[in-house]
């Protein structure tokens, strides 16, 4: 049998192809998510809320940037605090800080704060088939001027809740805002009742909050560098969160949102965290 060289190639063609087959499929995964780590709490009282998030955005064992904060001012009575994907909570904070000006400038007032936490939710929904890969808590005071705190997971679904951590270091915050915020499993005794949740005072909520997140940085890797810890109040009144004097803390107004600022309603705490 003579063969051409046409017939050569075509063989030789037919040869590897099997040859591949042979040693089976080679897959090639694509995924546009990734974790940066992190953590975010909120914590609500009876005239106050306070938001705080850690400042360390990471992807496994690289740390990428010491100082990407998670917490965000939305308006005097509303701020936001998001953790996941970064590029996901940037897209998305300036999504809702867009929304946040048209209303502005349609209603000539400011949203309240469960109309954002509805509009929120409208937003992650909206995306559900290729969701923003964040977890979010807004915290603020509602229309009485009570505090509230709102969790989201990454399709919508949310609820009004006392106190809620979410991130990398959940698992280790939570159990400890459900003894210390919620009371939860601890028998009251004549000497000690146990305080219903929601009525802390502002310097025991941030004694608190600092704590945790000490406590997280030393058992987490992917927690750290920073913290930051928004307190949203009523200003102007001699009692209560409003009495509290902040600047012995080092607060500092915070700044963002589109609306006109009212000085002590949103101030901001920042602690130094663990680098290693």
């Amino acid at each position: 049998m003579v063969v051409t060289l046409s017939d050569s190639r075509h063989f030789g063609a037919t040869a590897g192809a099997m040859h591949s087959t042979a040693a089976g499929p080679v897959s090639h995964a694509f995924s546009p998510y990734t974790d940066n780590g992190g953590s975010i709490m909120a914590v609500a009282g009876a005239d106050f809320c306070v938001i705080a998030g850690d400042t360390r955005q990471s992807e496994g064992y690289n740390i990428q940037t010491r100082y990407k904060p998670k917490v965000f001012r939305l308006t005097d009575r509303a701020t936001l605090a998001t953790n996941g994907f970064a590029a996901d909570a940037e897209a998305l904070v300036n999504r809702i800080q867009q929304r946040l000006e048209w209303y502005r400038h349609a209603h000539g007032g400011s949203m309240p704060l469960h109309a954002i936490a509805r509009m929120i939710s409208t937003i992650l929904y909206s995306k559900r088939f290729f969701p923003y890969y964040v977890y979010n808590i807004l915290g603020g005071l509602d229309e009485q001027g009570k505090g509230a705190v709102y969790s989201f997971d990454p399709v919508g679904s949310y609820e009004r809740e006392f106190c809620r951590a979410a991130g990398s270091a959940q698992s280790l915050l939570q159990p400890f805002l459900d003894s210390q915020i919620m009371f939860k499993n601890q028998i009251p005794t004549p000497e000690r009742p146990i305080p219903e949740p929601g009525t802390m005072t502002l310097p025991d909520v941030l004694r608190i909050v600092m704590d945790s997140f000490t406590s997280a940085t030393e058992r987490h890797i992917e927690v750290g560098d920073g913290l930051e810890m928004f307190v949203v109040r009523l200003p102007g009144s001699k009692t209560g969160a409003a009495a509290v004097d902040l600047g012995a803390h080092g607060a500092v107004e915070a700044l963002g949102g589109e609306d006109p600022q009212k000085d002590d309603a949103c101030m901001v705490i920042r602690r130094e965290l663990k680098k290693d």
